[in-house]
């Protein structure tokens, strides 16, 4: 069984960016401020099952996993856990910068990259290998939470190596706005999405922070407890200071 608290390295969009809100929103939970958000009035009429279609990645919050939620190692501490995090940032790959989409993913809905990002892949396996030691390794309960029959061996490879099995080649960058949707319901609810998304103009989003989430125990969601920034490619080639990572402190 899960050790508590849980902690993961996410990205999240910055907390007041059009982007936050909408993910925020259609989740119904902002894990900047650890609270409930009214969904959009019009969308609960229109789905009106929404609260439950969205229960599963509520108790996430609207993010991207760069290293998968674990429990600490025997020795690691949480502030130890956060001094990576600001190391990590001052050396950290590049920044990448992604068009962004709004998908279907192995049968639910999320904001993806519309096209490969090799920087993106590159932060993600940075973050997978440097956080390591700080994850205890998983319980026998939480592997079989994976179902490891369903993986193939590359992945049950990565599971027992890395504690999650969708790291390396086997990456793939979402921001999960659905839980898993019956296949008759894909389709419209993807439009839909899609539709909102649209308001948004977004036409690209800067991966240029990583968060360190914490759960406390397993009746609580998660929530950002400390966001880093990414030094930019020409704050590297200036040799300007590193900037002061951006904190969140929550008790």
């Amino acid at each position: 069984m899960s050790r508590f608290p849980r902690y993961a390295i996410y990205y999240v969009p910055a907390a007041d960016s059009a982007l936050a809100c909408f993910g925020a929103a259609l989740l119904g939970y902002d894990v900047h401020r650890g609270g409930d958000v009214e969904f959009p009035a019009d969308l609960a009429s229109l789905v009106d099952d929404w609260r439950e279609l969205t229960a599963d990645p509520r108790a996430y919050g609207f993010h991207a996993t760069l290293k998968a939620p674990f429990s600490l190692a025997p020795g690691a501490t949480e502030a130890a856990l956060r001094k990576a995090c600001e190391d990590f940032v001052a050396t950290a790959p590049p920044i990448p910068v992604i068009k962004p989409t709004v998908a279907a993913i192995s049968g639910f809905i999320a904001v993806v990259p519309a096209v490969p990002s090799p920087a993106l892949i590159a932060l993600a396996q940075a973050c997978v290998t440097t956080f390591d030691g700080f994850r205890a390794p998983l319980t026998e309960q939480d592997r079989a939470r994976r179902n490891p029959a369903a993986l193939s061996p590359a992945q049950v490879g990565y599971l027992d190596r890395w504690g999650y099995p969708y790291v390396f080649e086997q990456f793939r960058f979402h921001m999960t706005l659905t839980g898993r949707l019956p296949a008759n319901r894909q389709e419209p609810i993807l439009a839909l999405l899609q539709q909102r998304f649209a308001t948004l103009a977004l036409s690209e989003l800067a991966i240029d922070r990583i968060a360190l989430f914490r759960q406390c125990d397993a009746a609580e969601r998660f929530e950002v407890i400390g966001e880093f920034a990414l030094r930019s490619a020409a704050d590297r080639n200036s040799g300007s200071p590193e900037p002061a990572p951006e904190a969140l402190q929550r008790s």
